[in-house]
């Protein structure tokens, strides 16, 4: 893979891993099409969602610390807990945070082998981002108060929305933050709920890769373009971001299922056999 490539996909995976469009599914079509191949199967497109997590971390730096030392801090005083739940944000979301990564953790090791398979199916994705488009489209019709909070239930419901957006061409911040949003959840917290969950699945996913990646000799023709994604997909991630809490401020989120519904239809018309 070139640097060329490299950047390429860094930029595309950056954007498209918060806007609700499907990252994995872009990332799918651009290389059939481009017919750019990597020889780390998905390790490479993992290390880019790695970039996107330092994203996350650089925005919501301030809101990831507390609720670590929160947590931490409950786990080190046992009789504090039931007390720290109750009246303490950062610890219930740091709960519920645990709880909502676990559906999509058991899906990703139970059935790995048979979603990497369909990794390579670029009309299986192209069909995946129609219903994404549907997904978002729906959104229109949900009506959650400007204050409403992440409670148990919502987390059940969004967890299972994370472990369906494994499947490549279903955003993963597009289910997950319309699950939130006809959970109830405001659009401010349903979007930083939705890129706070994403920080365990995807560092768990790197380090089961990490050492799969580095089982056969690193050279720089291998380490460069890799290195050179994850800044890039980092750098976009951020920007992002930003761009998803904006257009969730002005309502304007279901506007993406358009999106999703042309290059699905391309797709499923131009790409793959």
């Amino acid at each position: 893979m070139s640097i060329f490539d490299a950047i390429l996909l860094g930029i595309l995976q950056g954007l498209t891993e918060f806007l609700p469009v499907s990252s994995s599914g872009h990332l799918i079509l651009v290389e059939e099409l481009l017919h750019v191949s990597h020889d780390y199967d998905i390790a490479f497109e993992v290390f880019l969602h790695f970039g996107t997590l330092i994203s996350v971390v650089l925005m919501f730096w301030k809101e990831i610390k507390s609720i670590v030392f929160s947590f931490v801090g409950g786990i080190l005083k046992p009789s504090s807990i039931k007390n720290l739940f109750k009246n303490d944000d950062y610890f219930r979301l740091a709960v519920f945070i645990i709880i909502g990564c676990i559906p999509a953790g058991l899906v990703g090791v139970r059935f790995e082998d048979e979603i990497e398979i369909l990794f390579n199916d670029p009309k299986f994705v192209s069909v995946m981002l129609l219903i994404t488009g549907l997904i978002l489209f729906l959104t229109k019709f949900a009506n959650p108060k400007d204050d409403s909070k992440v409670a148990l239930p919502s987390t059940i419901i969004i967890g299972i929305a994370q472990a369906v957006a494994i499947i490549p061409g279903i955003s993963r911040s597009g289910i997950t933050i319309s699950s939130a949003l006809f959970s109830g959840v405001s659009r401010q917290n349903s979007a930083k709920f939705s890129f706070l969950l994403a920080l365990p699945v995807i560092f768990g996913a790197t380090i089961l890769k990490t050492k799969e990646l580095f089982g056969s000799p690193m050279t720089s023709s291998r380490l460069v373009p890799l290195v050179v994604g994850t800044i890039v997909a980092a750098v976009f991630g951020y920007i992002a971001i930003r761009m998803v809490l904006g257009i969730l401020q002005k309502r304007r989120f279901s506007w993406f299922a358009y999106y999703c519904f042309v290059i699905g239809i391309l797709g499923i018309l131009f790409i793959g056999q």
